[in-house]
């Protein structure tokens, strides 16, 4: 029978995927309004008053990793070193972060903001978008992983890091406006919780048609109920 955190766990999923989406749009319709040139320009004030020479060179080498050049290459590493031991999430990763491309171009077509330097196609923040599906799906893989708490923690932290650290280099290269930057993380959230919320769903179906299915004559399970469970702890 389920239990109740997992029904809560999945609904509180789903409801954040909902929420998420739900402020990507209200951003987006304020785009399309344009009602946050002031503080938009205030931010970026700001974050010009930090520019120096020094800072340049890793601030564009950091943003690459948010960009097709860095991701597709960590895409390949970590589905490579989730073969050995997640095998399904191997093929999964880079299905959802396909996706996570096809999402980026719609939602830059729909709203279609200019960047602070005038090209096009500004919000929301692609690379912030990646990222926080890419981070996010490594951060959700470790934390229900066997590795110490010490090291889970430490991978979410990194993870953390370099959001941020992507997020304000997007600021400072002057490539987005922050509230392109706050719709990349909006929209790239409610994409990551669905994401999770489908596949414990499926999981969790998976799970009750292997226990409804009947013992054999001598009271043991069939190859199907445990081919089923074999599944699903592979897929989880």
């Amino acid at each position: 029978m389920e239990s109740i955190a997992g029904r809560v766990r999945r609904r509180a999923l789903l409801a954040g995927s909902t929420v998420s989406f739900g402020g990507f749009l209200g951003l987006a319709s304020q785009e399309v309004r344009h009602q946050w040139p002031g503080f938009d320009q205030g931010v970026r004030g700001a974050v010009e008053m930090t520019r120096t020479s020094t800072l340049d060179a890793p601030m564009q080498a950091v943003s690459i990793l948010g960009s097709a050049a860095g991701l597709i290459p960590l895409i390949v590493v970590t589905s490579l070193l989730l073969w050995h031991y997640r095998r399904r999430w191997a093929l999964v990763l880079p299905l959802v972060m396909a996706g996570t491309g096809g999402l980026q171009l719609l939602s830059k077509w729909a709203v279609d903001r200019p960047r602070p330097n005038l090209a096009a196609w500004g919000f929301p923040s692609g690379h912030v978008l990646s990222l926080v599906v890419f981070l996010g799906l490594l951060v959700y893989l470790l934390m229900s992983s066997g590795l110490g708490r010490t090291w889970r923690w430490v991978g979410c932290g990194i993870s953390a890091g370099v959001l941020l650290a992507v997020a304000f280099s997007r600021l400072y290269l002057d490539m987005h406006w922050l509230s392109d930057v706050f719709g990349g993380f909006a929209l790239g959230l409610a994409y990551l919780l669905a994401i999770i919320w489908g596949v414990e769903h499926i999981a969790h179906r998976r799970q009750r048609q292997g226990l409804s299915v009947p013992a054999g004559r001598d009271g043991v399970s069939n190859d199907r109920t445990l081919s089923s469970r074999a599944r699903i702890s592979s897929l989880t």
